[in-house]
Parts: structure tokens; C-alpha cells; sequence
């Protein structure tokens, strides 16, 4: 069975359709680029997939059931802007997580928490930015999930701490999971992924595994988006 299937998936906000016939199938194990320009529909997706925005026509499967209760127990979402409780130390946060999510491990946060350096009696109000999304990051990836979807990762943190976010996505995620990763950033991320999703005005425009797609263009994932969307 399938981890996530879209089925003649559309969304639209009155007369204005974002979503348009999208028929998506995310299997088991793969790291997976969501790519596109920004107002292309990578955020709408997402949100519909969590359950955060109601599906206009057309169904989400999540291991062949409907999205609801139930698929927020195994989906680890990373919104793109920051939604924790500034007022809270670091350590109150996770302590927090554990008693919501029953797949939360507490002892990997502190682990990845340590590895990058952030202090947990440190209240989040008294972070920069970029702190404030790793800690989010590890939250997220401390959550033994099924399907992981992490909306622009990198965008607050310097290019110095990006490849050791990669590797911690790369070496964090629950085992027989995927992750989907909506970036910009694709010249950073690339180097991590199994497949590519290309999304356009509301479509998919291309699905491929990302190393079949470079051996076949003869260049790299960044060089073809470029190409495609003339950037």
C-alpha cells in the first residue's frame, strides 16, 4: 500500500482555482523534492495533506485512508513560519511535544538539540530567528512518523548549518518513512533526494527520481528547473 496518494485532487478559493487535477503517489522510504516558484500551490498542497485546508474535490489517502484524526498521528509537519509558544524555554517545548504526540522522543531532541549547540533552559523569545527553526526542526524530527513534510527547511538558518540540517534530516527520519521537502533552495537540498515533484500554476508538470532525471538531462536538479521555469 502506498504511504500517500492524491487522487483528482483540486483546491480553489472562490473563483480562483490553485490546485488542479493532481494525481500523486508518495511511496515508502524515499526523500522527496516539492519544487516550485513561489504561488505555484507547494504550500496548498501541503496544508491539504495535513488537514488544514478542506479539499475542494478529489481525495487524499493517507496508507489508503482518508486524511483526518488519524493521518495527523503519523504525519511530522514543518510549517514554513515559526508556531511555537516564544514564551516557553526550549526544554518546556519538548516536554510539551512528548506529552501531545505519543511518537515523540524526547531523548533524540535533546541529542539533536545538543549537536547543534542550543540550550534548552533558553526561552525560545530570546532566540534569533534561525534558532528558533532548528529547534522547530528538531521537534519535528524527533517524532517517530510515517510521513514527514518539512516546508522550506532552510530558509531562516546561514549556509554554514544547511548541509548539517540535511544530514540530520538524512539520518533522523523514521525508518520505512518518507519526507517531502518543499524548497527554493534546490541546489542545497538536491543532493539528498530520491525523487522530485515539479509543480507549476497549480500542476504537476514533472515526477521523477532525481539521479534518472540528471543522468537523462545531463544536468544537475537546480540547472533543470532553472530550465524549465526560466528563472
Amino acid at each position: 500500500m502506498e504511504l500517500l496518494q492524491c487522487i483528482d485532487l483540486n483546491k480553489s478559493f472562490g473563483e480562483k482555482q490553485i490546485l488542479k487535477n493532481i494525481n500523486l503517489t508518495i511511496p515508502r522510504g524515499k526523500i522527496i523534492g516539492l519544487l516550485g516558484k513561489n504561488g505555484t500551490g507547494k504550500s496548498t498542497l501541503i496544508k491539504l495533506i495535513n488537514d488544514l485546508l478542506t479539499i475542494s474535490s478529489g481525495q487524499i489517502l493517507i496508507n489508503g485512508k482518508p486524511i483526518g484524526v488519524e493521518s495527523k498521528k503519523i504525519i511530522s509537519y514543518l510549517p514554513e513560519r515559526t508556531y511555537l509558544d516564544k514564551g516557553m524555554t526550549v526544554e518546556k517545548t519538548i516536554k510539551y511535544f512528548a506529552n501531545f504526540y505519543e511518537n515523540f522522543d524526547s531523548e533524540k531532541a535533546y541529542k539533536l538539540l545538543e549537536d547543534l549547540g542550543l540550550d534548552a533552559n533558553q526561552k525560545l523569545a530570546k532566540m534569533s530567528k534561525g534558532m528558533q527553526e532548528k529547534v522547530q526542526l528538531i521537534l519535528v524530527m524527533s517524532r517517530k512518523a510515517d510521513l514527514y513534510i518539512l516546508d522550506e527547511p532552510l530558509g531562516g538558518v546561514d549556509p554554514a548549518t544547511r548541509d548539517y540540517i540535511l544530514d540530520t534530516i538524512l539520518t533522523n527520519f523514521n525508518d520505512g518513512a518518507s519526507v517531502i521537502i518543499s524548497t527554493h533552495l534546490i541546489s542545497d537540498v538536491e543532493r539528498i533526494l530520491d525523487n522530485v515533484i515539479f509543480i507549476d500554476k497549480g500542476q504537476i508538470i514533472l515526477t521523477a527520481e532525481a539521479d534518472e532525471l540528471r543522468n537523462r538531462e545531463d544536468a544537475s536538479i537546480d540547472e533543470i528547473f532553472r530550465r524549465m521555469f526560466k528563472c
